[in-house]
């Protein structure tokens, strides 16, 4: 089973810039970001295919979001920049060795533990 380690989580303003970062102890076929608040379903945010580079995003980071990867570190990054306090959530980082059209849950194995992002107003 695959090993997801997260880092880059904290507080910014609104219009501010995070970088979250996820490890994985070996490389996946499709790497993604979801968000979860209270209350509410876990959110795929964006997806890249390693072998390609090919990405999704949800509507709402397009263009201020970008996901990208160093296949060498199997490392996914997901900068964020014109963060808005919307974005606040728990960021998990998600592994599939099998499935990579769509970013869904259930379309995941392998999570990691999740890192906090808090956008003030």
């Amino acid at each position: 089973q695959v090993q997801l380690m997260e880092s880059g989580g904290g507080s910014v303003q609104a219009g501010g810039s995070l970088r979250l970062s996820c490890r994985a102890s070996n490389r996946q076929l499709c790497m993604a970001w979801f968000r979860q608040t209270p209350g509410n379903e876990r959110e795929g945010v964006a997806s890249i295919r390693t072998a390609d580079f090919y990405t999704v995003y949800i509507d709402s980071v397009k263009g201020r979001f970008t996901i990208s990867q160093d296949t060498g570190k199997n490392t996914v990054y997901l900068q964020m920049d014109s963060l808005k306090p919307d974005d606040s959530a728990m960021y998990y980082c998600a592994a599939s060795l099998t499935m990579c059209s769509r970013i869904v849950p259930d379309d995941f194995a392998n999570w990691g533990q999740g890192t906090r992002v808090t956008v003030s107003s």
